[in-house]
């Protein structure tokens, strides 16, 4: 975890930032829970318990600013938070998403199948895909099974 913080601060500081105590504690709770993604309010109850004095607004501004320098990734899944999530330091693509439209589980995969297609739109439009964010909405194998067991408890 060490070597990611010293990476973020090294951003931090080639854009004219400090990794303030503040920021720091934001950056470690998103990297003890990077499979998650949480809201501001989620982080900030976090981050609250190892600096029980930072305020709300403090958290949002750190948040905001790292969405700004791009460390983290500002997300919307829908339901009405913008979610937050560390983005890869390697420079290397994002991962993706399966987002549950009944529980609103979010799990994410690596697989990265669309380099055939980012190499097609750079020939046909010239345009050279630096990132790409690819989210699959649908059902769950939990909520599936659940309604598997209701249809077997029905019949």
């Amino acid at each position: 975890m060490s070597e990611q913080i010293y990476d973020i601060k090294k951003q931090l500081v080639e854009k004219g930032y400090k990794l303030t105590q503040q920021r720091e504690v934001t950056v470690r709770v998103l990297l003890e829970h990077e499979k998650d993604h949480f809201s501001a309010e989620e982080v900030f109850l976090l981050v609250k318990e190892q600096f029980p004095e930072i305020g709300l607004a403090t958290v949002y501004r750190t948040l905001e600013l790292l969405s700004d320098l791009q460390v983290v990734e500002k997300i919307n899944f829908g339901d009405g938070a913008a979610r937050f999530d560390l983005r890869s330091t390697d420079g290397s693509h994002h991962h993706h998403h399966l987002i549950c439209t009944e529980c609103g589980s979010v799990e994410e995969i690596m697989e990265d199948g669309l380099l055939r297609l980012e190499q097609q739109i750079e020939r046909q439009y010239g345009f050279a895909v630096t990132d790409h964010r690819l989210d699959f909405q649908g059902v769950c194998k939990e909520c599936r099974q659940k309604h598997v067991l209701k249809e077997q408890a029905a019949g």
